[in-house]
């Protein structure tokens, strides 16, 4: 298999944007009708995350240490969309098939012979870690809305209770979808560490107009029924016995809010700082319950912050991030950053400028190179 041919020609067919997937689809719901359930019925997200992920596999060829764990993330995650071994072919042909066309007199045997090759390494790699997964878990688990409460036009927090047991780790995230929008899965993280009754919090608020928060904000209600995808990420979990600083944008208090029920069961060995921001003070929708929390917890500091107004009654003025260097030095604590893709992003750039290592800073991840290439998440 020649590394640096697949590199080339993935380039080759790249460059012709958003063509690639729709060949892709199109060979493939044609061939093969069949495998059309397994995905929603509006595709145009899912042809970007098809792009992403082949262009991350093709990538990292020759980085197998980065590549196979990938590869076992897909492999296990695509067992909530009913992805089987069987449909694992139908993929490589329809694969294979966009090549050819794309390539065009630049489709040679040797090169046909390198793209079978990976993709059959590939597909082995996931089915494995497929089939490891099935011993442990169920593809997905069954749970029903037990409380959803609307804290403003775009934004609720409800309360969901699995069927059986979910196991996770504060700060990791679970897939979530809704039987009113079939295979659409979106990531939220639950807003607390595992209870004794099973129970999980979600905050969700709508983002663009996508349908999945959308439902869940506005169509839901108590007593529906929802599906959740395996735990995965680890990036937002704690590790070591250090302090932490935790700067959260709108939702993204739902992963610290764990971590504080951690920090708690633990027995509150280490201090916690939140900086919860928001633009305005309307839209830090659960200033109540930090209060309460940091009231009952000493070791607990709450800072809430607003970026669009004034600072008043305990509320500071400024971004998150900035705020939270205004209580500095941080010269020992871990740092975790959640929220927007942009708030993120502005809050990282904002604590190097201040010198902070970035091993320190830790946040979660989730682009189109992680998505799955058999659904959509």
């Amino acid at each position: 298999m020649d590394v640096t041919r697949l590199k080339s020609s993935w380039q080759q067919v790249a460059e012709y944007g958003d063509e690639v997937p729709l060949f892709f689809y199109s060979s493939l719901f044609l061939t093969h009708p069949e495998v059309r359930s397994l995905f929603p019925v509006s595709m145009a997200l899912q042809r970007d995350r098809l792009v992403g992920a082949l262009g991350r596999i093709v990538s990292d060829v020759d980085r197998v240490d980065e590549l196979v764990p990938f590869l076992q993330h897909l492999g296990r995650d695509h067992r909530k969309f009913a992805v089987l071994a069987e449909h694992y072919p139908a993929v490589g042909e329809a694969l294979l098939h966009t090549l050819s066309h794309f390539l065009g007199t630049r489709w040679t045997s040797d090169l046909a012979a390198d793209w079978t090759a990976a993709y059959g390494l590939v597909a082995q790699v996931m089915t494995e870690a497929a089939d490891a997964s099935a011993k442990e878990t169920p593809p997905w688990w069954d749970a029903t809305i037990v409380s959803h409460d609307r804290r403003a036009p775009d934004l609720a927090v409800m309360t969901i209770e699995p069927h059986q047991r979910l196991s996770f780790r504060p700060g990791q995230s679970l897939a979530v979808e809704t039987p009113l929008r079939p295979n659409l899965w979106r990531y939220y993280t639950p807003a607390n560490a595992p209870r004794v009754n099973d129970t999980i919090d979600l905050h969700v608020r709508v983002v663009g107009g996508g349908p999945v928060s959308t439902t869940l904000v506005q169509g839901v209600r108590v007593g529906d029924a929802l599906r959740l995808g395996p735990p995965v990420g680890e990036r937002l979990t704690l590790s070591g016995r250090e302090d932490v600083v935790l700067i959260a944008g709108g939702t993204g208090i739902a992963p610290f809010k764990a971590l504080i029920d951690q920090v708690r069961s633990e027995g509150g060995d280490r201090r916690v700082y939140l900086f919860a921001g928001g633009p305005t003070r309307r839209s830090l929708y659960d200033l109540r319950a930090l209060r309460a929390l940091a009231e009952a917890q000493p070791w607990l500091r709450v800072v809430p912050c607003v970026s669009r107004e004034a600072a008043s009654d305990g509320v500071e003025g400024g971004d998150a991030v900035d705020v939270a260097l205004r209580h500095g030095p941080w010269r020992s604590e871990s740092v975790y950053v959640c929220g927007s893709p942009d708030m993120v992003a502005g809050s990282v750039h904002r604590l190097a400028e201040y010198g902070l290592p970035r091993e320190r800073v830790h946040v979660e991840e989730f682009t189109t190179g992680t998505e799955p290439i058999g659904g959509i998440s």
